[in-house]
């Protein structure tokens, strides 16, 4: 069927749908399982549900549906990509179609990342007003329907909720049962789809009027209070956030303030003037939604995207909170998902273009310090996927060594860890320079899970793990593949035992072996980094069963 398989490859795709009928209509289906998620919402800290302002984004490009509907990946040359999930809480998909139901590489790899995943159910002009009639203004019956079936379909298909838009005026029948069908909805979504969210954007007033408010206020209360959060419009000045804050009351961060970084309108910044808006909604606590961050690579082009999609979001990065791992293993060979080349053990093993994010790694911090420290993807080099994590820096004189802070992590460390990393070394004489991780701890009593406001700032313990000439029995296995012809990549093997501490950050240190008066610029790929919790690497890993094969299409 047209709706599930490419008509011109056969290739399955992700779909959208496009009216009341087909909505009410949908049932699961085998031709779709495809699109179901195969990747669970990774926990992280703090929950979602902390009392820290949260950052959404809303990824709207093109109308949706491009090259990412393609389930099994496509040869695409310069694709759009996202990868600053350390930085963000909620990743919606956006298009003008009825129903969006993301696709479904997106939500394989936010969760991968610990980032859950809306779908957009959007009315709008004459045709929306005539859908809402016949739902809403149907009374009870007629918008349970449609809300059980918003909520099955996010089950169904593991993504995490919806965010409502409905852009036209409202009948006085259909407004007065608005209020209710959010209530429905979200309680629907929260029964069944863990950790599930509802977001209302603001357009609709309580009298049925489309009259965007860029505020929340008397006007549109009614529906904040209604499901889990508000999504402003973006023509607000710092009066509309002080009197959002106001009546928010306890919900302040159930506010998400918009930011067109498009700039349309009236705004206060959008393009990389985007953190002048969001001071400002920090400066009111209030939670962020960045609407369209793919500026970047529409109007920049995809020529320089990765380079200017790093100085985007570094210039935010000061307001935007970060996540921490909070479960081992932790494994990731930082892959986008895309690529130039297919990459296996530092071998290219295939050349050309490629694009598929349910293949995206996880994703790391991405810290940039004054020109003395960046980080950044390579595509030419990768030990897996298509591509490396590249650490750039100088070692100032006088001094011995850099590190960079790859992941921040919280949870109880194992009495014994290994950790293995894999990296090349650009340029210089690599005997010139040693490389290395570091991983830091505090001790148990300040980390209790989700409280966050008590960690010191300050980590009380900083550990360089031991180097191990030759893995442990054990070990040797997960490693088997470092030892067969490198590609110039070097292999290491650490083991670190703990006790009583939680795990803090985990760092790459690049020292140099002689002290020196001289600046020492330094460029390393980083292609694999692992930390291993060692009495999990003892057990042996579950069999598979009751393998099935289905939807084979030999070629």
């Amino acid at each position: 069927p047209a709706r599930y398989f490419d008509t011109g490859t056969t290739e399955p795709i992700s779909f959208f749908l496009s009216s009341l009928e087909e909505l009410l209509a949908w049932q699961p289906d085998s031709n779709d399982e495809f699109n179901v998620s195969a990747v669970p919402l990774a926990k992280r800290q703090p929950p979602l549900l902390s009392k820290r302002p949260r950052t959404l984004v809303c990824h709207d490009m093109r109308g949706g549906y491009l090259e990412d509907r393609f389930i099994q990946g496509s040869a695409t040359r310069n694709p759009y990509v996202f990868y600053h999930w350390r930085y963000i809480d909620i990743f919606v998909y956006f298009s003008h179609h009825t129903v969006t139901i993301p696709p479904v590489c997106w939500t394989n790899a936010a969760h991968r990342n610990g980032v859950p995943v809306l779908g957009t159910f959007i009315t709008e002009w004459t045709d929306g007003e005539k859908l809402c009639e016949a739902f809403l203004a149907g009374g009870e019956e007629a918008y349970s329907a449609v809300a059980e079936q918003l909520a099955r379909i996010a089950q169904h298909y593991r993504f995490d909720g919806w965010l409502v838009n409905m852009e036209n005026t409202l009948s006085a029948a259909a407004v007065e049962n608005l209020p209710s069908f959010l209530r429905y909805l979200t309680a629907r979504v929260h029964s069944i789809v863990p950790g599930g969210l509802v977001i209302w954007y603001d357009s609709v007033l309580q009298n049925g009027l489309l009259k965007w408010q860029n505020e929340l206020n008397e006007e549109n209360r009614v529906f904040f209070d209604a499901c889990d959060g508000l999504f402003t419009n973006y023509n607000w000045k710092e009066e509309n956030l002080e009197r959002a804050r106001r009546l928010a009351g306890p919900r302040y961060t159930d506010i998400y303030v918009g930011i067109d970084v498009f700039g349309r309108g009236d705004v206060i910044g959008g393009g990389f003037d985007t953190d002048k808006s969001l001071r400002l909604i920090r400066q009111h606590g209030l939670s962020a939604a960045i609407f369209a961050p793919g500026w970047v690579y529409e109007h920049l082009g995809e020529e320089n995207f990765l380079q200017n999609e790093n100085k985007f979001w570094g210039l935010l990065a000061e307001y935007l909170p970060t996540h921490s791992i909070c479960m081992l293993p932790l494994a990731t060979s930082f892959s986008l998902g895309m690529g130039t080349s297919r990459f296996l053990d530092g071998k290219e093993e295939e050349v050309g273009p490629w694009y598929d994010l349910s293949l995206q790694e996880i994703q790391p911090l991405y810290p940039e310090h004054e020109g003395r420290l960046s980080t950044s993807c390579c595509l030419q080099d990768a030990w897996c996927g298509g591509s490396s994590l590249r650490v750039q820096g100088t070692i100032l004189p006088g001094e011995e060594r850099v590190a960079t802070r790859l992941f921040s992590l919280q949870m109880p460390a194992p009495p014994k860890l290994f950790l293995t990393l894999l990296y090349k070394l650009e340029g210089l004489h690599p005997d010139e320079l040693t490389i290395a991780l570091e991983l830091t701890t505090w001790d148990s009593g300040t980390c209790q899970e989700g409280n966050v406001t008590s960690l010191p700032a300050e980590p009380n313990g900083r550990h360089h793990p031991r180097f191990l000439p030759a893995p442990p029995p054990r070990l040797a296995k997960l490693l088997a593949a470092c030892n067969r012809g490198s590609h110039g990549w070097t292999s290491r093997c650490y083991e670190l035992d703990l006790q009583d501490c939680s795990l803090r950050d985990l760092s790459l240190l690049v020292s140099r072996q002689q002290p020196s008066l001289q600046e020492t610029p330094f460029s390393c790929l980083l292609g694999e980094v692992r930390v291993l919790d060692a009495a999990s690497v003892a057990a042996s890993p579950p069999q598979v069963q009751s393998l099935v094969a289905s939807q084979l299409w030999w070629q």
